[in-house]
């Protein structure tokens, strides 16, 4: 199976990837829009014609970000829903509430390398917030994206996905000492396992699922890192927010990825598998991609929603 080459890479911004994109009727969900990299996806997607619909826990912020999108677009079908990833009580009432058809579902929203923390059900956070909670929203509006005939669903990870597998007899540190990037790699690594298992459930929906890399972008998400003086990435691989955006915005939208599911994506162009840390931002683990390894997530996920009922 070839790679997935588009014209676009790591320089091109989420405008540039959307020139000639009109998805005006269609409707759209974003994770996590109330700042950074979310607010641009659904600035980007807003700017395409379509109805957006901003999903966050901050309501404040996502209010100001949603009237700040209508303002600089002029699409006034821009709406703000509440929504967190960790409690899945707050995805099964969006879910519950949601009417209607879903063109593009963006899993966007995430939180990286944090202190130790689990939820009431006992999950570790990075996993709960990050994969979790993507998972519950995602198969809950299973419905309203097959309606559509012809749904996206983009899932954010990142190249830290390569520093951890799928621990399967402790997902949720139990066991061993808690440390927060595997704990981050490991929720990464389920957001690809994701895509790949979607695709292949979803195919007689007309559904596809994709992950993305958005690259090295200064957002909130670093705030529990060292952040922009850490020197962790050089200089000139650090994107702008809609550099950063771009990726997430072209598997939801480009007709170049009509059809397209189960990959990965980094710089606008699907990245090669590889059997060992890349060292750098570009590749995906083969254990990310495994499709024995993305079935048994997906029972494992079912499992973990199931006891929290």
């Amino acid at each position: 199976m070839s790679l997935i080459t588009t014209p676009f890479g790591f320089s091109s911004t989420a405008d540039e990837v959307t020139q000639g994109v009109d998805l005006t009727g269609r409707r759209a969900v974003v994770t996590g829009a109330s700042s950074g990299l979310g607010a641009e996806t659904a600035r980007a997607l807003a700017a395409t014609g379509a109805e957006v619909t901003l999903a966050v826990r901050g309501v404040a912020s996502g209010k100001r970000v949603a009237n700040d999108i209508t303002a600089v677009t002029g699409n006034h079908e821009v709406h703000l829903a509440h929504l967190d990833l960790s409690d899945p009580a707050s995805v099964a009432a969006f879910t519950t509430a949601w009417r209607g058809p879903l063109h593009v579902l963006v899993n966007n929203a995430g939180v990286m390398a944090c202190p130790e923390q689990y939820t009431k059900q006992g999950w570790e956070w990075q996993f709960a917030t990050n994969h979790l909670g993507h998972f519950a929203l995602a198969t809950g509006l299973h419905e309203a994206l097959a309606a559509d005939g012809n749904a996206r669903v983009v899932t954010v990870s990142s190249s830290g996905h390569q520093r951890s597998p799928i621990v399967w007899d402790d997902v949720n540190f139990a066991f061993r000492p808690y440390d927060p990037w595997l704990a981050y790699g490991q929720s990464k690594t389920a957001n690809v396992l994701f895509a790949v298992e979607a695709t292949r459930r979803w195919a007689a929906d007309n559904i596809t699922a994709n992950a993305c890399m958005p690259g090295a972008v200064y957002t909130s998400l670093q705030r529990h890192t060292a952040g922009r003086g850490s020197g962790r990435v050089p200089a000139d691989l650090i994107k702008t927010v809609e550099q950063g955006a771009a990726t997430s915005v072209l598997l939801a939208t480009s007709p170049l990825l009509e059809g397209v599911g189960g990959r990965y994506f980094v710089d606008c162009n699907e990245s090669e598998v590889v059997v060992r840390r890349s060292g750098t931002l570009h590749g995906v683990a083969r254990y990310a991609v495994d499709p024995d390894n993305a079935g048994r997530l997906w029972a494992l996920s079912q499992e973990l929603l199931a006891q929290a009922r």
